[in-house]
This record gives structure tokens, C-alpha cells and sequence, in this order.
């Protein structure tokens, strides 16, 4: 039963992503063979520049959590954790949003270490980090750009990501708060829930004497967050698109907060909706805006099938016994 309906959860986010790319296409009256010639001529040299900018990401990324790891005290083989983040990488684009390849990554991880909490507890920070150097990078560009963008729309949207930072951080860190919460989660079907947010909030507090390494990780979650601009700004300009950085800044931390959303597999078809939407405020035409988008998928997914081809060529470290690490 279980199987089934995790194959009717996969078949529903892939028919919401065609959908969705349907409309796309229809509501903006997308000339496709046009979009082809532009992805076509676009300057390979920007392109190459993009998407190695891209693949330091995902590397500051695991360094970020390999971090995490160990300040937890987890012992375990680098090559396994290789491994772990890379599954995470690949699975991401088969799963709803980048949720889905934290989740891969914590219970293949958490299985060969047997400790779940602490594994779980790492992966929820990288994420929340990550989420908090979101926030500080729109908010700045924001500020820079503000003779640049006067929309409600924007403004909106910095809104909706601050409140959720700022309930996550009130559940996580506030008594009162997270006490209110567990007294709601009283129900027979809210006991998972309930015990994961327990456990989080356990973990996370054991950080709270590690200022350094939450400072650390802050900083790389910050570099993280402009570079993914940088990324797409240099895709911008294989295909001609000539705006300010400061769009991209402002724009694509809220297309990545959006898109964790769990609605499309990879968040195809809702990514590139927005990038369609946000861009067309800083005079960009349609069509090249979501050629901009289709290419920046194209980047994620050649780096999740470096992320695949690492986790299968590492398959012997996932057969080693938990009894069998070494330091990282």
C-alpha cells in the first residue's frame, strides 16, 4: 500500500510539473522553436563559466554539512559522506524540490551510522542555514536595489520568506513557542511529528556552545547564496540578457525559497513560472527569461548526474559496517 502510494505521489508531481510547463508555454504564447534558437546561440564561454560556478556550490555545500557532521562527533569515512551527499544530489531531481534529496541523504546516512537524530539534526541546520543566508542576501540586495524594484509582488514575497524564517526560528529556539507546538501535536497521528521536532530541537541546542561552527557554516550558507545569482547572471549573458546583478540577487533567493515548496519533481515547471514572472519586472522578455531558467535546470541537472555517477562508483562504502569509520 505504501509503495502505491508513493508511486501516485511521484506520478501527481510529475503531471503537475507538465502541467504546469503547459501553461507556461500557452499563457505566454512561447515560441518554442525560437526558445531553441536562443538556448542554441547562447555563448558557450558564459555558459562554461555558469556552470562551473554552479558544481563550487554544491562542493561548498558538502563542506558546509561535512561541517556539521563533525561537530556532532560522528565519526565516519569521507568517502562515505561522499557518498551520502552525492545520493542527495542525485535523488533531488527525481523527489519534490531540494527537500526531497535531504531526506535521501539522512536516512542513507543515518541507517549506516545509527544515529538518526544527530543526522537528521545536521541536515535540518544545513538547510536552515542555507535558508537564513537566503534571507540576508535578498535583504541586502533588496536595499541596494531599492531605487530598482518598487513592486508589490517582491515585496510580498521577501515578506512571506522572512515570516516563515522567523516562525521556524520562534518553533526552534523560543520555549513558549515550541511548547505551544508540542501541545497542539496531541493527536494519535501527529506522534511522528511531533517526536521529529523534538529531537531537532534537542540536537540543535548541543550547537549552541559551537558558535564558530555556526558562524562558519552562516558565512559559507552566505557565499552559497550569491554565487547561485552569480550562476544564472552568467547564463543571463550567454543569451544576451543585459539587467543589473542586483536583479539576480533580489530574484533568484526568492525563486529558491519558493521553489523548496514540495509541488513539482525538481520544481520544473513552478521554477521556471517564476522566472518568467520575476524577471519580466526587470524588463526582460518571456522567452528569454525562461530560456534563462531551462538552462540553469540544465546546470542542475549535470551536476546531479556527477552527484549520481559519485554514488554509484562509492557503492563499497555504503557496504562497509557503521563499526568500521574513520575520523573525517
Amino acid at each position: 500500500m505504501e509503495k502505491i502510494k508513493n508511486i501516485f505521489s511521484l506520478f501527481l508531481r510529475i503531471s503537475i510539473s507538465i502541467v504546469l510547463l503547459v501553461l507556461l508555454f500557452k499563457f505566454n504564447k512561447i515560441d518554442t522553436q525560437a526558445l531553441i534558437g536562443d538556448i542554441k546561440s547562447a555563448n558557450k564561454v558564459y555558459l562554461l563559466i555558469g556552470l562551473l560556478i554552479n558544481i563550487f556550490i554544491y562542493f561548498l555545500g558538502f563542506l558546509r554539512w561535512k561541517m556539521l557532521i563533525k561537530a556532532t562527533g560522528i565519526k565516519i569515512l569521507l568517502g562515505r559522506l561522499i557518498s551520502s551527499f552525492s545520493g542527495g544530489v542525485f535523488f533531488s531531481i527525481f523527489l519534490p524540490s531540494t527537500i526531497g534529496g535531504d531526506l535521501v541523504r539522512s536516512v542513507d546516512l543515518a541507517g549506516h551510522t545509527k544515529k538518526a537524530k544527530e543526522v537528521v539534526a545536521t541536515v535540518f541546520l544545513d538547510r536552515l542555514s542555507g535558508y537564513i543566508g537566503l534571507v540576508l542576501v535578498v535583504l541586502i540586495a533588496l536595499f541596494l536595489g531599492r531605487d530598482l524594484i518598487l513592486d508589490r509582488i517582491v515585496f510580498s514575497s521577501v515578506l512571506a520568506i522572512i515570516a516563515v524564517l522567523i516562525v521556524v526560528l520562534l518553533i526552534l529556539f523560543n520555549k513558549f513557542i515550541y511548547s505551544k507546538i508540542s501541545g497542539f501535536l496531541t493527536s494519535p497521528n501527529s506522534g511522528k511529528i511531533r517526536e521529529l521536532i523534538k529531537d531537532i530541537h534537542q540536537e540543535i541546542h548541543i550547537f549552541g556552545s559551537q558558535k564558530k561552527i555556526i558562524i562558519f557554516n552562516l558565512a559559507i550558507s552566505f557565499i552559497i547564496q550569491v554565487l547561485f545569482p552569480l550562476c544564472v547572471y552568467y547564463i543571463g549573458l550567454a543569451l544576451g540578457i543585459k539587467i543589473s546583478f542586483i536583479y539576480f540577487l533580489i530574484f533568484l533567493p526568492l525563486i529558491s525559497a519558493i521553489t523548496l515548496l514540495p509541488v513539482a519533481i525538481g520544481g520544473l515547471g513552478l521554477r521556471e513560472g517564476l522566472f518568467v514572472l520575476y524577471f519580466a519586472k526587470a524588463g526582460v522578455i518571456k522567452q528569454l527569461a525562461l530560456a534563462m531558467s531551462l538552462l540553469s535546470f540544465s546546470f542542475i541537472v549535470f551536476t546531479a548526474a556527477i552527484g549520481g555517477i559519485i554514488y554509484v562508483l562509492t557503492v563499497h562504502y555504503r557496504r562497509l559496517q557503521p563499526d568500521q569509520p574513520s575520523p573525517l
